[in-house]
């Protein structure tokens, strides 16, 4: 039987929690800094590359899954309060950080395609990491983080405008990228 001695303060676990979202949301709030000076032009560029941004409304249909878990973050939390006896102070600042956290999901984002690598939420990844999902969203593109699993999923946000110039960018890039098959795809039996 674990007695209650044994078990750590249920406030120094509320702490520890609100540091680590703390640290997670002042580094996502740098790496949006960095959008600006990453992706300074927008449209195509005389290099071949493409950048674009996105508005609020773009990023809320880019994000709504995060949001209804952001939403899930914040009210779970209340319901075991009571129950494990931590100080409300630490459920408040959890919602303020992930209000704040919210807010910048919705702040409008710069995107930039080049030859070697994606710009996005003010971070660069390698196309080598990277790859179309098969089944694409309608209003947004969606990559796959190699490697990542659950965590995988990078969709792209903006207008319906450049996402289309965006994606065939980024299908040229990544067939660019990958070796040749020995798979030859057939269209016949579509053209009979």
């Amino acid at each position: 039987m674990v007695t209650s001695n044994a078990l750590p303060d249920a406030n120094d676990i509320a702490f520890v929690a609100v540091s680590i979202l703390a640290i997670i949301i002042a580094w996502d709030a740098y790496w949006l800094t960095k959008q600006r000076t990453d992706v300074p032009t927008l449209g195509k560029q005389g290099n071949g590359n493409f950048a674009w941004k996105s508005e609020g409304a773009q990023e809320v249909i880019r994000q709504w899954g995060n949001l209804g878990s952001m939403a899930a973050m914040m009210a779970l939390p209340w319901a075991l309060v009571q129950l494990s006896n931590t100080s409300a102070t630490y459920v408040i600042i959890w919602d303020i950080l992930l209000a704040l956290h919210l807010i910048s999901l919705l702040v409008p984002k710069r995107y930039a395609i080049t030859t070697t690598h994606l710009f996005a939420d003010g971070q660069r990844y390698p196309w080598s990491m990277l790859k179309l999902a098969k089944k694409q969203p309608k209003r947004r593109i969606m990559l796959l983080r190699k490697g990542w699993g659950i965590f995988g999923p990078l969709p792209l946000g903006g207008d319906r405008h450049d996402l289309s110039i965006a994606r065939l960018q980024i299908e040229n890039v990544i067939s660019a990228k990958q070796p040749p098959s020995n798979n030859f795809e057939s269209n016949i039996g579509e053209s009979e």
